[in-house]
């Protein structure tokens, strides 16, 4: 693992969010919210895109929705119960809101 002072402030994040979080879960959080592309992001929002991602992705069927055709808003309303569910199994008390709740 990287050891700048933003990856171990990220790590520190995660850790404190999710904390009951499996490692094969985590660290791929942390890296991803380390990349280039969230560089000039905040910590912590760069974690929260990370960890929705991560979910969104590997933790629920959106891709398989997106597959069938679906839009990724649709997508996204699909699943949002499952990321949810997944968060706090992990101990996450933040929950992802749906597009009518204000999500972007």
């Amino acid at each position: 693992m990287n050891g700048t002072a933003r990856h171990r402030e990220i790590a520190k994040l995660l850790r404190a969010l999710c904390p009951a979080m499996p490692l094969a879960d985590f660290t791929p959080v942390v890296e991803a919210a380390c990349e280039r592309r969230f560089k000039t992001l905040p910590p912590s929002i760069a974690l929260w895109q990370a960890l929705g991602a991560h979910v969104r992705h590997r933790h629920t069927e959106y891709d398989e929705l997106l597959e069938e055709g679906y839009d990724r808003d649709a997508a996204r309303h699909f699943v949002v119960d499952a990321m949810n569910d997944t968060l706090a199994t992990w101990g996450c008390a933040r929950r992802i809101e749906t597009a009518a709740d204000g999500e972007d």
